[in-house]
């Protein structure tokens, strides 16, 4: 099964079939880093907001000194206490994936929603920064203390946002193990709404309500400080376009990859490849659309295999008929070439062979006569034990139909005596009008051909098998047939066909 996947993440934490010692190495080494590296942008955010915001020309002295301090120090506890209590609670939830098991609804949908619960992780480490440091501005430069709150709450806002898209990402091999392809309603995460609007939240409308904030303070302190008011604006207006850039691209590569492998595995089944098949990695909407696709292909492909097991019993010609709607339930009369063989001496080979033996051999003969009636565009209709009948002209127009079944006959002669000698067979063909279409009931079709051109073709069979060369065919059809074919055939004379008042005239291979 040719499996498609475009997440783009593989080079973190490596494909969803890897060994499962080795996901979970890479898993723990992907967060510990994701860890680190948002922790270091909230520093990075701290710091710069503080010395855009902080009142009084900036901060002071022993508050700068107090922050170089504290910052490194208290993101370093972070990040040890962050990494530990992450490393916990994501091995406690994929304790499935380490034992190599199938996971229970349960043990799924925590998989699914353990990018939430650590980022509630994260978010709770930057909630008690802001008590932390708090602390520190009232005890270091008072009047920044509010300052230092509003900075840290955007910086953990900001965090929370990229560490969430980070572990969701890293962690879509894991989704993949955790879905297999039987998402539903029942077993999704954030919706791709809700997950839109949150981000939006903190990656704009958060930085943006900081410059309103700013904007109403400096109206309440009656601050006519031109230059400050412009750095806070300018501050958070680079914190809007960096991380807000960031938190975008990083949560439209969360959208797009899975519709593109799904837009990736159309093109495969427009090309006809029906195998194809998209790991479901999504917890969202998207989950939903990646299982739907193939739950799509697997009909595409029980729809191929009924369409040629169908073909396969009532011929291709009439199943790609049926199938399109143009063969109705009842009849029409066409003008049409059967072909009748019937082997010679089968039930006396029956009688002196192993079932295996005479079986294998009726697979040879009907091999032969499939091979040929196909190659002429005809429809092998009835295997009747050890006959064929076959029609030339039905259910699809064919311009030289008695042509074709003479050939037919002519081939099929030679190649039972070069490839069967052990066996001989009468051949007859015969041209004329028909009832050809499905009889039976709603439930159960046959297509069919009834007529006297059938009944001609089953008779000439029999006296076929007293002729030299062992076919036997009404000159009508010899007639009908093209220049080329017609000098293949010699007459035979004429004969009254059992059932028949008149003579018929008959020709035999030249």
């Amino acid at each position: 099964m040719a499996r498609v996947h475009r997440w783009g993440t593989d080079w973190l934490v490596g494909p969803a079939d890897q060994p499962v010692r080795r996901l979970r190495v890479r898993v723990q080494v992907a967060l510990t880093i994701l860890l680190i590296l948002t922790n270091v942008i909230g520093a990075a955010i701290v710091f710069g907001l503080t010395f855009l915001i902080t009142p009084g020309g900036g901060p002071s002295a022993t508050f700068l000194t107090s922050l170089a301090i504290a910052v490194p120090v208290y993101v370093a506890l972070a990040v040890v206490i962050g990494a530990a209590t992450v490393t916990v609670s994501a091995l406690r939830a994929l304790r499935w994936v380490i034992a190599d098991e199938q996971p229970t609804l349960l043990e799924r949908r925590t998989t699914l929603r353990l990018p939430w619960r650590l980022t509630l992780i994260q978010s709770a480490l930057w909630g008690c920064g802001v008590v932390v440091f708090t602390v520190i501005a009232l005890l270091a430069q008072p009047e920044a203390a509010l300052s230092t709150v509003f900075a840290v709450g955007i910086a953990g806002l900001v965090v929370s946002a990229i560490a969430y898209l980070f572990t969701e990402l890293a962690l879509r091999p894991i989704a993949a193990r955790a879905l297999a392809g039987r998402t539903d309603e029942s077993e999704m995460g954030a919706g791709v709404e809700r997950r839109m609007v949150l981000f939006w939240l903190l990656g704009t409308a958060a930085p943006v309500l900081g410059l309103v904030v700013a904007g109403l303070v400096a109206l309440i302190r009656d601050d006519e400080d031109i230059t400050r008011l412009a750095s806070i604006v300018l501050g958070l207006a680079a914190v809007i376009l960096v991380f807000g850039l960031l938190v975008t691209v990083l949560n439209a590569r969360a959208v797009v990859a899975p519709i593109s492998s799904v837009r990736h595995a159309l093109s495969r089944v427009e090309g006809g490849d029906l195998e194809v098949e998209i790991r479901v990695d999504d917890g969202s909407e998207l989950g939903l659309l990646q299982s739907g696709f193939n739950q799509m292909v697997r009909g595409l492909r029980e729809r191929e295999e009924i369409r040629d097991l169908f073909g396969r019993h009532v011929g291709q010609a009439v199943a790609s008929a049926a199938t399109t709607g143009r063969i109705e339930l009842g009849g029409e009369t066409r003008l049409v070439s059967v072909l009748m063989i019937d082997l010679v001496g089968s039930t006396t080979y029956a009688e002196t062979r192993e079932p295996a033996e005479v079986v294998e051999m009726l697979n040879r003969f009907f091999a032969i006569v499939v091979e040929e009636v196909d190659r002429r565009d005809g429809l092998v209709n009835k295997f009747m034990g050890d006959a064929v009948l076959a029609i030339f002209g039905a259910p699809v127009d064919l311009d030289d139909h008695a042509g074709a079944a003479l050939a037919a006959a002519r081939t099929i002669a030679s190649r039972l005596r070069d490839e069967m000698p052990e066996i001989g067979a009468g051949i007859g063909v015969s041209t004329g009008q028909a009832v050809a279409g499905n009889v039976g009931a709603r439930s159960r079709f046959e297509y069919t051909v009834i007529g006297d051109a059938v009944n001609a073709a089953a008779r000439l069979t029999e006296l076929a098998k007293d002729v030299d060369g062992g076919v036997l065919v009404a000159t009508t059809s010899v007639t009908e047939s093209n220049a080329d074919e017609r000098k293949h055939w010699a007459e035979h004379g004429a004969t009254v066909l059992r059932g028949r008042t008149e003579e018929t005239a008959t020709s035999r291979l030249a």
